[in-house]
C-alpha cells in the first residue's frame, strides 16, 4: 500500500528536480467559490508528469538502468520519463499513439528518448511498449499504475496542504489515475476533511463507468482532444485508492473543455492543454458542489498543440456567445449588406465574415443567403441582433 512515508521520500528525491508550483488566486474564475489554480502546466516539462517519472526511474538499479527504459504516453509521462532516464544516464524508448500532438512528440525526442509511434488510442500504446519490454528486458516504467510513480504525483499533494492549509476541496483531473490517486492519498491521510474529486473527458470516462459497475471496465473507446486523459481502463492500484479516497468523479463535454482552456488564457494568462482544463471546466460549469470553498483546481498540462489551441479558442468562443453566425435569406439587390451591418453595428456587434451564396431552390430567383461571422459579447447580444434585425425586416434562416 502506498504510504505518506513513501510521498514524503518522494518529495525529498524531487527538491531539486521539479517545482513546487505556484498556487494562483483565481477570482475572475471563482464564480461562487474562493477558487485556486495549482499551475503544473508551468512545470520543468510543462506538466506534473515529471514527478512520478523522475521518482520511480531514480528509485530503480544500476543493471535495470543499465538495460534500458521503455515508457507508453500520450506525450507527458513521454517527456518526464525521457528527462530522467537521460539525466540517470539510461537509454529510454517511448511507444506514443499516432495522434499525439506533434509539439509532445518532438519535446520526448528533444528531452533523449527515442519515440515509437504506434497506431490507434493510449492503450494501443501500451500494448506496443509491453510487446518490447518483453523483447528487449528493459525496464518498463507505467504512466500511472505504479506505486513509486503515484507517490511521485502524491508530492503534489502535499505542496497543496503547505500552501493552502484551510483548502475545503481539490479538483483533479483524471485518465488513468495516478495523479489523483497520489494526491488523494496525500490530502486523505493528512487532512480527511478535505474532499477530492475527480474530472473525467465525458467521452473518456473510464474511471467513472468503473466506478459506478464496482468493478474496472475497459471503454471500446474513446474520443477527446483532452489526449492526456484519454485512457480505456484504469489501473487496479489507481482503481482501488479512487475507491478508497475520492470523494466524487464528474465529466465535462468537449465545449466545456474548450471554453475553460479559453477562460484560462483571458482571464489568468496561463495556457492549458485539454486534460489540464478539466478541473476548471467542472467548477465553471457547476459540476460539483463547490459554492462557499476554498477551492484548488489542478491545472495538470500545458502542452497543447498550437493548431489545436487555435481551434480550441474559437470553439470556446462560440460555446460562450463571443462569437456567432447567422445566415439570412436577402433580396439580391444593392443596399441589403449595409443595411445588414448597421444593425449589427448598432446592436454593438462587429462583423468579422461575409459569405454570399445561392438561395434554395424553392425561394425565388432574385435572392440569396447571406452568411455572417461576428464578435459578440455574449448569448444576450446574439439574441439582441437577431431582434433587431427581424425587427428591421430581415429573415434569419439559422
Amino acid at each position: 500500500m502506498l504510504t505518506l512515508d513513501k510521498i514524503y521520500h518522494a518529495a525529498f528525491v524531487l527538491r531539486e528536480v521539479a517545482r513546487k508550483t505556484d498556487l494562483i488566486y483565481a477570482p475572475r474564475l471563482s464564480g461562487e467559490c474562493e477558487m485556486h489554480l495549482k499551475t503544473e502546466n508551468l512545470q520543468l516539462t510543462g506538466s506534473f508528469k515529471v514527478r512520478g517519472a523522475y521518482y520511480k526511474i531514480s528509485q530503480l538499479s544500476d543493471e535495470q538502468k543499465a538495460a534500458g527504459i521503455i515508457a507508453c504516453s500520450a506525450g507527458n509521462h513521454a517527456q518526464g520519463v525521457a528527462l530522467a532516464a537521460t539525466r540517470m544516464g539510461a537509454k529510454s524508448i517511448v511507444c506514443m499513439p499516432d495522434g499525439a500532438p506533434i509539439s509532445k512528440v518532438e519535446a520526448t525526442k528533444r528531452l533523449g528518448a527515442q519515440v515509437c509511434l504506434v497506431p490507434g488510442a493510449y492503450d494501443d500504446a501500451y500494448a506496443h511498449a509491453l510487446k518490447l519490454q518483453q523483447e528487449t528486458g528493459a525496464t518498463f516504467i507505467h504512466p500511472f499504475d505504479d506505486e513509486e510513480v503515484i507517490a511521485g504525483q502524491g508530492t503534489i499533494g502535499l505542496e497543496i496542504l503547505d500552501q493552502l492549509p484551510d483548502v475545503d476541496a481539490v479538483v483533479v483531473p483524471i485518465g488513468g489515475g495516478g495523479l489523483i490517486s497520489g494526491v488523494a492519498t496525500a490530502i486523505k491521510l493528512l487532512n480527511p476533511k478535505v474532499k477530492v474529486y475527480g474530472v473525467q473527458a465525458e467521452r473518456a470516462a473510464s474511471m467513472l463507468h468503473s466506478r459506478a459497475s464496482g468493478s474496472q471496465i475497459t471503454l471500446e473507446s474513446v474520443d477527446t482532444f483532452a489526449d492526456g486523459i484519454a485512457v480505456k481502463h484504469p489501473g487496479d492500484n489507481t482503481f482501488e485508492i479512487c475507491e478508497k479516497h475520492v470523494d466524487e468523479v464528474v465529466t465535462v463535454t468537449e465545449d466545456e473543455i474548450a471554453t475553460a482552456i479559453l477562460s484560462l488564457i483571458e482571464n489568468q494568462k496561463l495556457i492549458a492543454e485539454g486534460a489540464g482544463a478539466v478541473s476548471v471546466a467542472a467548477a465553471l460549469f457547476g459540476k460539483l458542489p463547490l459554492a462557499g470553498k476554498k477551492v484548488v483546481c489542478l491545472i495538470s498540462g500545458g502542452n497543447i498543440d498550437v493548431n489545436i489551441l487555435s481551434r480550441v479558442i474559437t470553439r470556446g468562443l462560440i460555446t460562450s456567445g463571443r462569437n456567432a453566425r447567422l445566415q439570412i435569406a436577402l433580396e439580391d439587390k444593392p443596399g441589403q449588406l449595409l443595411g445588414v451591418s448597421r444593425v449589427i453595428s448598432e446592436c454593438g456587434g462587429n462583423v468579422i465574415s461575409v459569405d454570399y451564396g445561392a438561395s434554395d431552390p424553392n425561394m425565388a430567383i432574385a435572392s440569396c443567403f447571406l452568411n455572417i461571422g461576428m464578435e459578440t459579447r455574449g448569448f444576450e447580444q446574439i439574441q439582441e441582433i437577431r431582434a433587431a434585425l427581424t425587427k428591421a425586416g430581415f429573415k434569419i434562416v439559422n
